[in-house]
């Protein structure tokens, strides 16, 4: 029997700690599942937090790759630009440099021949200028035309003004050199004498 009183002794004991306890079962349960709530939402904020930087990160760098690609677009079209001026105006140089010869051989086919000897090698002169005005036209130089059309500065060089009848103002009358265009690109500009 002295057994029977410790056991209930226990059980009593028992029952008043559970009384006296401050939480009842579901009031643990209920703070634990806040706690867990909270941490979950913390874990939440953090995660969002962390998506919210790589985003932006991720929107940085597909705005500089789109920066290097369009710089890269532009550097590969002007590079292309280049290379086909280069191309186009290769001869420049070299035309520059033959023009003047040019000019003299046109001087000396204007000379009169007295005997057969001179006519011959004037004719052979004229063979000569051929050949070279054709090679010169085949790399695309062409001649600026001049007499009878309006001054364009960008084509012409007035060196003298005059008044002649038959022209109207600022028309040229008269060419003393020569002007040539290579393509587009005006390698000598004409020297003329222009009406006022």
């Amino acid at each position: 029997m002295v057994e029977n009183e410790k056991d209930l002794n226990e059980r009593d004991l028992a029952e008043e700690a559970e009384e006296k306890s401050p939480l009842s079962d579901e009031e643990t349960l209920s703070q634990e599942e806040t706690a867990e709530a909270e941490t979950e939402t913390d874990e939440l904020s953090e995660a969002r937090e962390k998506i919210a930087s790589l985003e932006s990160k991720v929107d940085e760098s597909e705005s500089k790759l789109l920066r290097v690609q369009a710089d890269f677009e532009n550097f590969k079209r002007r590079a292309r630009m280049d290379a086909e001026s280069v191309q186009k105006y290769r001869a420049q140089n070299l035309i520059s440099e033959i023009l003047p010869a040019l000019d003299n051989f046109e001087r000396a086919l204007k000379v009169e021949a007295s005997d057969e000897q001179t006519k011959s090698l004037l004719q052979g002169m004229e063979m000569v200028h051929r050949q070279l005005v054709q090679a010169l036209k085949s790399e695309g130089v062409e001649e600026i035309e001049t007499v009878g059309k309006t001054f364009d500065p960008h084509l012409h060089q007035a060196v003298m003004q005059g008044e002649e009848e038959g022209f109207e103002p600022n028309t040229v009358i008269e060419e003393f050199q020569k002007g040539y265009k290579l393509k587009d690109r005006v390698i000598r500009p004409s020297m003329v004498k222009v009406s006022q």
